[in-house]
């Protein structure tokens, strides 16, 4: 790997770690999400910077070229990433049913206590209506 494509990935690395640093500062991702980033900016760093431990890996694992061992730990970063991501969504999808639950019996409680005001409503204007007819009567 040539100095001048070495130079390349590293500004691209500290670029994306800039803006993933922006990103958690302004909350826009969380820190827990911001992890795996972060540890696969330092990953690519370590490889960009010693290019003999990317052949090292290459030997050690029996892939033929070094290109395909990256592609193949890119796809493995991929697994981890959908697998977090979906344990994410399943979590979150849960939340949700049961908060839709809890909002459902909460309205129903308030609907519930709103009728029994009615008809405590409905009862006592009732009585005073009787009692104005009442009083119209005596007159």
């Amino acid at each position: 790997m040539s100095i001048r494509s070495q130079m390349i990935i590293m500004l691209a690395v500290a670029a994306a770690l800039i803006v993933l640093a922006c990103m958690v500062k302004r909350r826009t991702i969380s820190l827990r999400y911001a992890l795996p980033w972060t540890l696969l900016a330092i990953g690519v760093t370590v490889l960009t910077c010693f290019p003999g431990l990317t052949e090292r890996l290459t030997n050690l694992l029996g892939v033929s070229l070094p290109v395909n061992m990256i592609f193949f730990m890119g796809f493995c970063f991929s697994l981890v990433i959908i697998f977090s991501l979906s344990l994410a969504v399943s979590r979150l999808s849960k939340r949700v049913k049961d908060l839709a639950q809890h909002q459902a019996l909460l309205e129903r409680t308030m609907q519930e206590m709103q009728e029994m005001q009615g008809k405590e409503l409905g009862s006592k204007n009732k009585e005073l209506k009787d009692m104005k007819i009442g009083e119209q009567v005596n007159v």
